[in-house]
């Protein structure tokens, strides 16, 4: 009788242990897996994401040279009609992020700033100049500086910059999403991603 008693008990720790290694197998291999996914979904998403903008300006430039002294003021001018392409671009494959398996967390550490890229296309008109105080080329990057020094400006109180951060969050809610369903925690540096607001405010 206790042999057979022996024999049950030896035969339930090994059912026990079997199926203990089988679901460490299954839970590693699924751990392995839902970590392949997200670095997938993280390079799928590691792309430009790129939000364009068009801008109009009309400059007045000037320009006065003292010649003999202060006895004769030669001046030149110009009307400068500006269009500028403006693109606002995030390069996502330099995202930085960390996954950590054992804790099932993706932490993003550092989101790459905004590119900003001005395309002015300058129309001269009005063009007026003293043949002692001639257009050069000096005059034309002088133009060049003072347009886009306005325009940055001008980008900076526009909606192109909060639209290209909208497209960014959209991009990153991917994330989100994968990290969700999959039993995941989605962070940004120490801050848990609980929701849609949550990413809304770190990213803003």
């Amino acid at each position: 009788m206790k042999k057979i008693l022996f024999g049950v008990v030896v035969t339930l720790v090994i059912l026990f242990a079997f199926k203990y290694c089988g679901d460490k197998k299954q839970e590693h291999t699924f751990l392995k897996e839902s970590s392949t996914l997200i670095q997938e979904q993280i390079q799928n998403v590691g792309k430009l994401v790129v939000t364009e903008g068009h801008f109009s300006e009309v400059f007045t430039y000037k320009n006065s040279k003292d010649v003999f002294g202060d006895l004769l003021s030669a001046e030149k001018k110009a009307l400068v009609v500006v269009n500028a392409e403006v693109t606002v671009a995030y390069d996502l494959s330099k995202i930085e992020y960390a996954i950590d398996t054992a804790n099932k967390t993706l932490t993003i550490t550092n989101i790459p700033a905004e590119e900003i890229k001005i395309h002015p296309d300058l129309e001269y008109y009005d063009v007026q100049a003293d043949y002692l105080n001639p257009f050069e080329a000096k005059d034309y990057n002088a133009i060049n500086k003072t347009v886009k020094e306005a325009l940055s400006k001008k980008i900076e109180n526009s909606d192109i910059k909060t639209n290209a951060k909208n497209r960014l969050i959209s991009e990153l809610s991917k994330f989100y999403i994968l990290t969700n369903s999959l039993g995941w925690t989605l962070k940004y540096n120490e801050t848990p991603i609980l929701n849609q607001e949550t990413l809304d405010a770190v990213i803003l």
